[in-house]
Formats: structure tokens, sequence, C-alpha cells
């Protein structure tokens, strides 16, 4: 029997453009489905059925039409979706109108100037809030725990100012509304969630965030040192602190140095803002373990799968497993730099796969981070969709991710999984092994390769060692400090051809046509004998990879 999993509080959409209307959202045709809860947020594709979960915001990227518009809300209306965002501005004809109304969504403009990125990173920040914690209604200050948003509107109710809350790398948590009301660089903050890289160096130059995290009283910044950056507002900033660690901070847009009254306000306001900041990072920790216990259930595939599985909404899902690895990252787990790497890059993929479809789960289960991703509709083109899947989000993360994934076979329903992450599993170390040659192969592209890893595994668990030709080769070049194990493997990989293998060894064809004759001499092998060919080839495979080649430039 399945233990019931509570609801989790949702976001209404009401709340949704009472905290991103000033700057993001502008309600076109609305109605009265403000109060409705949005269930999450899905980028339309008119190429792809991607599954919109019920309360859905769907983001039309590129729908500009009012014809377009029409259809596409009639569409997501017959699947659940709450609402439909396209790019302002939109003129609400009485169509358009009728539309909304018959299909219960609402239809919301995008700012101009606002990236379609940027706004869903806003709407997950704000619907996530109600994933944290408890369903009951536990408060901190009167004010749901967690709710930074809430938070940040009553500072600003205090202080008359439009406020923002931000962590230590100066990323925005929080916001206030009236946003309107301050100047181009507060906006430009808001739309980018992140202070801008110009304001924050100007602010380090000048010893500001010093004076910030270093005392216990608000710093006011004035504008005049900033103009060249259209930091037109001054600034009042406060740290957030929990004892002695400073969790963020909180920076106000005023007209005017703050009174006593506001300024005592301000100090008092940043205690209560640390008790709901360490809410969210405790819940968000337990709420990570607990998607990776579930997830790591699943895969396993034991009598607790089928639980875990229903308790991550994919029962009788068909889906597929990705696994993803950081590239050339060392085995060295107590590395807490490298730790939070995984960490971001796998909140990263689970923020990229919950825009693709809204049901995957991701979680990072030792040093590979997991995802299961369901693939509704028809199975013959699951390994072109995956493959694009994950080729996308390794394109959109550029270097800065520097990962390979690989990708399991399709799971026809639970009991699958197992087999998926295994093929998920053999196919990354195929692509960690061979680092930087691709970066996203399925277990079919890799078959193969992953084969001759596990005999790889074998040969080396029994302490096998080259024998036969490849034996003498390389003994020979340890004493001689030659070449020609390196000269047969780029013969073998060349199919004979003496122009391309003599290229990859950067040498000139009549020195590698003496070195193949050589090698031949000395090796005792007949190299037009295909099963001696063959046994040199596996033996090379075989060999750990430092004793495959030759020191560069060695001479015979």
């Amino acid at each position: 029997m399945l233990t019931p999993v509570p609801s989790k509080p949702h976001t209404s959409l009401g709340r949704v453009l009472e905290d991103l209307g000033d700057v993001l959202l502008e309600p076109v045709a609305v109605g009265r489905s403000t109060r409705r809860k949005l269930g999450g947020v899905v980028i339309h594709d008119p190429h792809d059925e991607s599954e919109i979960p019920g309360g859905a915001v769907v983001l039309g990227v590129g729908v500009r039409e009012q014809d377009e518009v029409v259809r596409l809300l009639r569409d997501v209306g017959a699947r659940g979706a709450a609402a439909l965002v396209v790019r302002s501005p939109v003129t609400p004809t009485p169509e358009l109108r009728r539309a909304a109304e018959s299909s219960g969504v609402a239809l919301l403009g995008l700012a101009r100037g606002a990236s379609w990125a940027q706004l869903a990173a806003m709407l997950r920040t704000l619907l996530a809030e109600g994933d944290v914690g408890e369903v009951s209604p536990q408060t901190l200050g009167g004010m749901p725990s967690g709710d930074l948003f809430a938070l940040a509107n009553a500072i600003a109710a205090l202080l008359d100012a439009p406020v923002t809350i931000e962590d230590r790398s100066n990323r925005i948590l929080a916001f206030s509304g009236r946003q309107d009301e301050a100047d181009p660089s507060r906006v430009e903050t808001i739309l980018g969630r992140q202070v801008p890289e110009r304001f924050a160096r100007g602010l380090e130059r000048d010893g500001v965030f010093e004076k910030l995290y270093r005392d216990h009283t608000p710093v006011y910044v004035d504008p005049q040192r900033y103009d060249e950056i259209e930091l037109v507002l001054p600034r009042v900033a406060l740290a957030v602190r929990a004892g002695d660690e400073i969790l963020g901070s909180i920076w106000a847009a005023v007209r005017e140095p703050l009174s006593e009254e506001r300024t005592q306000a301000l100090i008092d306001a940043t205690k209560l803002v640390a008790l709901h900041m360490l809410r969210l990072r405790a819940g968000a920790d337990v709420e990570r373990r607990l998607r990776a216990d579930l997830v790591s259930t699943a895969l396993e595939g034991g009598s607790g799968a089928p639980e875990a599985i229903a308790r991550l909404g994919l029962l009788g899902q068909p889906s597929i497993v990705l696994a993803m690895g950081l590239l050339g990252a060392p085995a060295i787990e107590d590395d807490l730099r490298l730790v939070a790497d995984r960490q971001r890059v796998a909140d990263a993929l689970a923020m990229h796969l919950s825009a693709v479809q809204p049901r995957s789960a991701v979680a990072l289960v030792g040093d590979v981070a997991y995802g299961i991703v369901p693939m509704p509709g028809g199975h013959d083109d699951w390994q072109e969709r995956s493959v694009r899947v994950a080729s996308t989000f390794l394109e959109r993360t550029g270097r800065r991710a520097a990962a390979a994934i690989g990708i399991g076979p399709l799971a026809l329903d639970g009991s699958g999984l197992r087999a998926s992450r295994d093929g998920a599993d053999r196919a990354l170390r195929v692509l960690l092994t061979n680092a930087g040659v691709k970066r996203v192969a399925t277990a079919d592209d890799v078959h193969v390769d992953a084969l001759m890893l596990e005999l790889a595994d074998l040969a080396a668990a029994r302490g096998d060692v080259a024998t036969g030709p490849v034996a003498r080769l390389l003994a020979y070049d340890a004493q001689h400090q030659s070449q020609l194990v390196h000269t047969l493997r780029c013969w073998l990989d060349a199919f004979g051809d003496i122009g391309a293998a003599s290229a990859a060894a950067y040498v000139h064809p009549n020195t590698f046509r003496y070195r193949l004759r050589r090698l031949a001499e000395v090796g005792e092998i007949d190299l037009d004998d295909a099963g001696e060919r063959f046994a040199a080839m596996v033996q090379l495979r075989l060999l750990p990879r430092d004793a495959r080649t030759g020191p560069p430039g060695a001479e015979d």
C-alpha cells in the first residue's frame, strides 16, 4: 500500500501578477482566473507534443499572430493550462477576449526588453516556494515560512521604497513591488536576476561590500559615484546574518537617507529575513535529499521502486534515464568546490528538464546526476528526442558546464528504469573515458566501446598482461624509447592507409613505412594476417591508456 503524499501549497496566478506585473508581465485577458493555482512552466513547441501539467503557465515563444494566439489558447485550455504568455504588445481584441474566456486560460503579455529565460526563471522561483517545507500554516514573523517575496513587500512598505533581497553572489532571491519607481539599473537587476557586473565591480572597488559585510548598520550608497552606470537613486543596504555567517543582503532604492525609525525597522527586518533564508535553505536541503532518495530507489529497481516511482509522479510513464558527469573531474569526494559544481550543474539540468518535460525527476546520486525523463507519445523517435534534450542543455550551458550525458534505453514502465540506468551509466563512462570526443551518446551509440571497457576491467581484475607481438613491441619501446606500439595503433586505426596513418603519427610516409617494417620484425607479427591484426587490435584497446603510446617525439 502506497503512503499518501501530502499535497503542497501552490502559487496563484494573482500572486504572480502581483509580484511580476510591474516589470515582466502585463494582463491582456485575465477575467476571473487570478485565483487559479499554478502547476508548472511549459515552453510551447509547435513541433513537440510535450505534456502540460494542470494549471501550467505556457510560454508562447514566437507566437505573434492573433489567429495563432487564439488557436493556442484553445489548445492549451483543453489540456488544463492556466495561463498563456506571448510577447507584448498584444491588442486585446474581442476575439482574443472570447477565446481566453471560453478556454479558461489567462492571456498575459511579456514586457519588451525582458527575455523568456528571465521570465521562466522568475516563474519557477515563485512556483518553487510552495515546494519547500511542510503544508501546515507554519509562519515566521506572521508570514508563511520561506516566503521571501511577501517579506520583501512588507519591508518595502516599512521603508516606503522598492526592495530586493540578494544572496552573497548578488543574485536576486526576491523583490518587492513598485520596482518601476526605481531607476534603470534596478530594472536591469530584476530582469537579469543578478546585480549587473559593472555595478558590482564599482561597489567592490569603492569598498561598499567590505563595509556592508563588516558593519551591522545600514550602508548608504551615494548615486553620484555611479552616474556612468545609470545609478540614479541612492541605495541603502544591510547584510543579513545568522550569527557570524553572512547569508545575503537587503537593498532599498531610496530618495533620501532613512530616518532613525526606518533604519531600526530595516535592522529588525534583517533578523526575520535571516530566519526565512535559513528555513528556505534547510527546506531545500531536505527536499533535495528526499528527491535524491526517491530517484535512487526508483533506479535501483528493488521492492521500494514502485512506491518511489509513484511519489515522483512517474508511474506508468515510458521514460529514459540520463546520466550526467563532469569531464575531467578528479575522484575527490571531499573537494567542496567539486561537490558544489556537481550540484550546480545538476540543479541546472533539473531546471532545463522541467521546461522540456515537467514530470522529469533529477537528483545527484554520488558523483552522477541522474534524470528520469518521461517520453510520452510514440516510441519510434525517443532516441532522437532524448539526444536533442541532452544536447540542447549542454549547448545552453556552454563550457561553463564541462559535462557529458549518457542516455539509457527506453523503459516502457518503472520496471525498466534499472536497465535504462545501467545503459546510461555505460554510455557516460565511455564519454568520460574519451573526454572531449563527444558529449552526448546513447547506450546503443557506444555499445562496443562499453563492452571493451568492461572487458578491460575483467582483464585488469585477473591481472592479465599483454602477450605475443604486442608484448614484444611494448618491451622494445620501453628499452629503446621508440614508438612502435603507437605506429601499429595508427596503422590499424587507419585501416592500413599509409597516408592517414603517417599523418596521425606526425611523421613522413617514408618514415612511417620504415617503422611499420621494423615493428613487423620486432613484434614477429604478420600484418597481412587478419587474425593477428584482430588480436593486436583487441590487446591495444585493453591496454591502460598510458601504455598505449610511446613518449612524444621518440625515434626508433
